[in-house]
C-alpha cells in the first residue's frame, strides 16, 4: 500500500519535469482521491486488531524506508519506460527488459537465495506455481508498454491500485482472515479516483491542443519579431554606411569658365 501511495506522486513529478506532461485540476483531484483511499488502507492495517499476528515485523520503520526507496525507483522505471515507448521502439524495450531482467535476477538469486534454491524439491507442485507466475509476468510486461503509450505512467500506477482488491479477496477466501471495514471504503475511493482521473480526456486533449497552438503562435511571433529586428538592424547599418560614404565622397566644383 505504501508502495502505491508513494510511487504515484513520484510518477507525476517525474513526468511533469522530464516528459512535460500537463495535468489539470481534474487529474489532480482523481490522484488525491486514490491516494486518500490508499492512506485509509494503511491506517486500517495499523489499527487492525490482528496486525501483530499477520503483518507484524521486527522493524516496521526500516521496512517503510525500504519500501519508499523501492517506490521511488519504480516510479523512475515507469517514467523511463514511457519515454522509451513514446520516443523509441517498443519491441526493443521489451527485449532489453527480458534480457537484463533475466541476468540481474540470476545474479540476485545466486547471491541471496542460493541456499533456498538448493533446498527446493522440484516436483510438479513446486514447478507449476513458478510457471504460472512467469506466465503472469510475461503477460503483464507485454501489455505495460502498450498502456504506457496510450495512457501514460500515471494512469498505469493508478490502475495498479486495483490489485490490492484481489489481495483482499485472497486474504478473505484463501487465508480466512478478517478484513477491516475501512478496506471497502478505501477501494471505493480508489475506483472513484481512477474514474475521475481518466474522465474528461477529450476536454483535456482539447485544452492541450489549445495550449500547444498558443505556444506555437507565440513562437512564430517571437521568430517574426526576431526577423524584424534583424531586418531593421540591417537597414540601419546600410543607411549608416550610405551616410558615411556620402560624407567621405569629395565634392567636385565646376568652374563657369
Amino acid at each position: 500500500m505504501l508502495l502505491d501511495c508513494w510511487a504515484i506522486p513520484c510518477v507525476i513529478l517525474l513526468t511533469w519535469l522530464f516528459l512535460k506532461t500537463k495535468y489539470g485540476y481534474r487529474k489532480f483531484t482523481g490522484v488525491a482521491i486514490c491516494v486518500a483511499g490508499i492512506v485509509m488502507v494503511v491506517f486500517s492495517d495499523v489499527h487492525a486488531s490482528d496486525r501483530a499476528e499477520v503483518t507484524g515485523g521486527p522493524n516496521p520503520v526500516k521496512g517503510d524506508i525500504l519500501v519508499i526507496a523501492g517506490a521511488t525507483l519504480y516510479a523512475v522505471s515507469n517514467v523511463g519506460e514511457e519515454f522509451i515507448v513514446k520516443e523509441g521502439d517498443r519491441i526493443e524495450l521489451m527485449a532489453m527488459l527480458g534480457v537484463f531482467g533475466a541476468v540481474v535476477s540470476a545474479i540476485q538469486i545466486t547471491i541471496l537465495e542460493r541456499n533456498e534454491l538448493k533446498d527446493i524439491n522440484w516436483t510438479a507442485g513446486a514447478v507449476l506455481p513458478f510457471l504460472g507466475f512467469a506466465l503472469a509476468l510475461f503477460l503483464f510486461y507485454s501489455t505495460v508498454p502498450i498502456i504506457l503509450k496510450i495512457c501514460g505512467a500515471t494512469l498505469l500506477n493508478l490502475s495498479l491500485l486495483t490489485s490490492d482488491m484481489w489481495a483482499v479477496f485472497i486474504r478473505i477466501f484463501a487465508y480466512h482472515q478478517k478484513v477491516d471495514w475501512m478496506y471497502f471504503i478505501a477501494f471505493a475511493a480508489v475506483a472513484v479516483g481512477i474514474v475521475t482521473y481518466s474522465g474528461g480526456k477529450k476536454k483535456d486533449a482539447e485544452n492541450v491542443q489549445v495550449a500547444e497552438a498558443s505556444d506555437e503562435r507565440d513562437k512564430i511571433k517571437d521568430e517574426e519579431a526576431g526577423e524584424d529586428h534583424i531586418t531593421q538592424g540591417f537597414t540601419a547599418a546600410v543607411e549608416g554606411q550610405s551616410s558615411e560614404n556620402a560624407k567621405q565622397q569629395p565634392f567636385i566644383t565646376i568652374s563657369p569658365n
